[in-house]
């Protein structure tokens, strides 16, 4: 399982090989087609939040907390060419491990394409029918949090450009 985490989180690092929002869920749900069950997938789930780089300490504010969690789940985002960047960190395991696939999917694109993306991966791995119903709100909450920082970005672009 380690393997198919390292190599997984290469494929995102790489930045020679640009991917779509798309892209990233086909790659999320491919990986997680190879785990046979469901404690495996958590385990999986587990490895790539352990490999989310560290939130700096100015960043675990009150501010970037996501309402809604039952864990405590830090979401801080920057823009640079337009496009944003989301650093995450979460005090609980599973939690942590579901915030970096979101970070994986959502960093490195436009506020347009974050808003229009549909996140069809969720439904294909079973992440939701596999969480606990205050999990599953929190991946809810999580989401929401992504796509309000994406309509703040888009309507600061639409401000700055005049229109």
């Amino acid at each position: 399982m380690w393997n198919l985490c390292v190599r997984f989180l290469k494929c995102f690092a790489n930045p020679v090989i640009i991917m779509t929002i798309e892209d990233k869920q086909a790659q999320i749900t491919e990986e997680f087609s190879f785990l046979e069950d469901w404690m495996d997938k958590y385990e999986y789930l587990i490895e790539l939040g352990k490999k989310l780089p560290p939130l700096e300490e100015s960043s675990r504010t009150e501010k970037n907390l996501i309402r809604g969690c039952q864990s405590r789940v830090w979401l801080a985002v920057s823009r640079e060419d337009g496009k944003l960047n989301f650093r995450a960190d979460s005090d609980a395991l599973i939690t942590k491990g579901i915030i970096s696939l979101l970070v994986l999917v959502f960093s490195g694109h436009t506020p347009g394409e974050i808003l229009d993306a549909d996140l069809s991966f969720i439904q294909k791995i079973g992440l939701k029918e596999h969480l606990s119903p205050t999990r599953a709100n929190g991946l809810l909450s999580m989401i929401e949090q992504i796509r309000l920082y994406a309509l703040a970005a888009n309507t600061e672009n639409t401000k700055e450009n005049g229109k």
